[in-house]
């Protein structure tokens, strides 16, 4: 499939209420690999947020009044699309976001599951029965649809990291408006709504309006959408938390990273190394898990940093689409620009690069950094690139001390042959998700996912998260008879 020749409904378009023009115009799609013009996708404007907001609302209730089986086979046939079309997607997550192909098949196959999941939600008892001190009273508590909810997603993992919340918001009976970043918004966005639009969805339940900020600003707040669901940088999450709070909305928010890899005196060195190199060089370290601090006992540091900036000379970098590689380029300038300056930053405070730190146009070599200290830019900042900063430390409290020393708290992996010494400690490290002899980049669809702090405000995608996140509680009592106050 060429992308570049290929002429498709969405093409300059949003999807509300059927494929439209947009008021706020069009932006061009640009491979990273080449910096060429893909083609074109519709940008939404604040006319179009409250369009798409008014039809939503309407399609909704009867939406929510389908019944559960019948909201349930739609998503599994949305499902069955996704992967039937799985060809069309991952070639637009490859060009589009610089994904490798595996990468990109990964994603299209937990995605599946990730709705999946979701279709089994409605069929899930709905509420709870309570006891009550009042004689014939019944007690139910039970999760209603929120309504109209937001969903803001990056660039990075495109089409999991929309699904994730798409699916289960609306296999609970609400609408959806899915504001993918226009970098990615065909893989994240256009090709999502062509799948539910096949499998049956009813028209106004899901809408896709590509933009940046404005577009995101008009939606979180606009006072008919009941939640936002935010995936992106932690800058831009505390203003949309901020904005949420005001309003006393619904808002789920994961946020940024500055995750770490604890290998400790008696880890075995070569599965450290690997764990190491795939949690920050995987899709060139642009995963908000990240391992992006690498803090090695004193006794081996050398020893791992040696053997990980082995496997990093052996990988290669170039146009995924076109070559056998195992990183693509990154997604833009700016980010280039910003990685390149945090390394360079570093290696003027004393650290000292034993491969990498340099780059051609978007393609940047896997970089292993040593010598690194707390107070250095490579420590300090969410790297989303791929770098592995080397820090030494000398006993596990001093280790526990580094790792919490971030603002961020969403994963740390732990590299020990003592399991009770690894899980010892990891009660001890203020982040979301913990792994151990394992590595930072982790994800099952049915568990729990997020962090803590800076990260985001906890665990609310996987499974049974879902139904509590994507709904809103209702307390319900029933009397037999009814009672006879006082007055």
């Amino acid at each position: 499939m060429n992308t570049s020749t290929v002429t498709n409904i969405w093409d300059s378009k949003i999807y509300s209420g059927g494929w439209i023009a947009a008021e706020g115009g069009t932006a061009a799609i640009i491979e990273p690999a080449t910096e060429q013009v893909l083609g074109h996708i519709g940008i939404g404007a604040t006319q179009d947020v409250d369009r798409a907001v008014q039809i939503a609302s309407h399609a909704q209730r009867s939406w929510a009044r389908m019944p559960f089986d019948q909201r349930a086979n739609i998503m599994r046939e949305a499902a069955r699309l996704v992967l039937e079309r799985a060809a069309e997607f991952n070639v637009w997550n490859i060009r589009q976001c610089g994904s490798i192909p595996a990468k990109a098949e990964w994603e299209l196959h937990a995605t599946c599951e990730q709705i999946l999941m979701a279709a089994a939600l409605p069929m899930q008892p709905e509420g709870l029965l309570f006891p009550s001190s009042m004689p014939g009273r019944t007690n139910l508590s039970r999760q209603l649809p929120i309504g109209v909810i937001g969903v803001i997603t990056p660039w990075n993992f495109p089409l999991l990291l929309a699904m994730r919340s798409v699916a289960p918001a609306l296999a609970l009976g609400n609408a959806v408006i899915l504001k993918p970043d226009q970098q990615s918004a065909i893989c994240g966005g256009a090709l999502i709504a062509q799948a539910f639009e096949d499998a049956g969805l009813p028209v106004g339940v899901l809408h896709v309006i590509p933009g940046g900020p404005a577009t995101g600003d008009a939606l979180v707040k606009h006072p008919e959408v009941g939640m936002i669901s935010f995936t992106g940088s932690t800058a831009v999450g505390r203003a949309i938390g901020q904005t949420c709070g005001y309003l006393l909305k619904k808002v789920a928010l994961e946020l940024g990273g500055n995750n770490a890899i604890i290998v400790l005196d008696d880890a075995d060195m070569d599965a450290a190394s690997s764990n190491g190199a795939w949690g920050a060089f995987l899709h060139q370290g642009q995963i908000c898990m990240q391992t992006g601090r690498h803090l090695v006992h004193h006794s081996v540091a050398d020893q791992y940093a040696e053997k990980l900036a082995a496997r990093a000379e052996k990988l290669h970098v170039g146009n995924p689409h076109t070559d056998q590689v195992h990183l693509g380029p990154l997604i833009n300038r700016k980010q280039c620009d910003r990685i390149h300056g945090i390394v360079q930053e570093t290696l003027r405070a004393g650290a000292h690069a034993l491969t990498g730190a340099t780059h051609e146009r978007l393609f940047y070599r896997p970089t292993v950094l040593t010598g690194v200290t707390p107070d250095m830019a490579a420590f300090q900042e969410e790297l989303f690139g791929p770098v592995a900063p080397v820090t030494v430390f000398h006993d596990d409290d001093e280790a526990v001390e580094l790792v919490n020393r971030s603002a961020y708290g969403l994963c740390a992996a732990i590299h020990s042959r003592n399991i009770p010494r690894a899980v010892a400690l990891s009660q001890r490290l203020n982040t979301g998700m913990i792994h151990i002899n394992d590595q930072t980049v982790n994800n099952e669809f049915h568990v729990p996912f997020g962090g803590m702090g800076s990260s985001g405000n906890g665990g609310r995608f996987g499974g049974p998260a879902n139904v509590h996140e994507f709904t809103q509680s209702q307390w319900l009592s029933i009397m037999e008879k009814p009672v006879i106050y006082p007055f």
